[in-house]
């Protein structure tokens, strides 16, 4: 299952059904799980794990050092899950000891041609990166969040579950669960209606959703008098909680 072309150092280790294809270079420190599939003239290198069945395409780089000036080659790390896809070109960096030592990406999500993910960055489970969509440093994307092609996340951001980032918008701030936004600096745009349908979200949670999000962009209210108002709408709305818990853990601040 191993192209003879391929360098593949002897101290990795890769499951015995794992196909590698030619040209591609693997390091002694990668662990590749079972039913891996990686393209040609693909490089995984520093300490890497790769989980089940993730599907790599050719000329990505996986694992390489984290593209930062504090870097001193100190031993981090780079952790990918499950069922993963990893298309052209893409590239994922390490973490750096100044932050959690690690760049983690959850299962089943979708890197599209020229995507990036930059050092300490954690990427939930079913995110989906357009062509281009690039996260800088210490960026968090929590499940089903969709970033359109071309757009980018400003350092230390974090994008909420179920959120849409419209294609070349640009993130400065954080953007809460189930929101849709555009532009440059990225403003709120809406909910996400089309992707909570598609995951199976009721009529009745969309329409909560959608009066969650007047509450906190509509009324006029500030920040803290929308929380305190979003906190009792989720007694009798769950779905809701994962919003007001967003919206007490953010540090950088929400688009607004």
């Amino acid at each position: 299952m191993i192209h003879p072309t391929a360098l593949v150092d002897a101290g990795a280790k890769i499951a015995a059904d794992v196909a590698i294809g030619a040209y591609t270079i693997v390091g002694p420190d990668v662990n590749i799980g079972a039913g891996t599939r990686i393209g040609p003239h693909t490089v995984i290198t520093g300490r890497t794990t790769l989980g089940a069945r993730n599907r790599i395409f050719q000329f990505a780089s996986i694992g390489e050092i984290p593209q930062d000036r504090k870097y001193g080659g100190e031993p981090t790390s780079t952790y990918i899950g499950d069922d993963n896809v990893v298309r052209e070109f893409v590239t994922i960096h390490a973490g750096t000891a100044q932050d959690r030592g690690t760049t983690t990406i959850g299962n089943g999500n979708w890197f599209l041609a020229y995507t990036h993910v930059a050092h300490d960055c954690l990427v939930g489970n079913s995110t989906t990166f357009s062509n281009n969509a690039q996260i800088a440093g210490h960026v968090v994307i929590d499940d089903f969040v969709v970033l359109g092609a071309y757009a980018g996340v400003h350092q230390f951001c974090r994008i909420g579950a179920h959120a849409m980032v419209a294609a070349g918008a640009i993130v400065l701030q954080d953007v809460p669960p189930y929101v849709t936004v555009s532009g440059y600096p990225a403003k709120p745009a809406g909910t996400n209606n089309e992707g909570l349908r598609r995951r199976g979200f009721s009529a009745d949670e969309i329409a909560a959703v959608r009066r969650a999000y007047k509450t906190l962009y509509r009324n006029g209210l500030s920040l803290d008098d929308a929380r305190v108002a979003l906190a009792g709408i989720a007694v009798d709305a769950p779905l809701i909680a994962p919003l007001v818990a967003f919206l007490e853990e953010s540090r950088r601040g929400i688009v607004r």
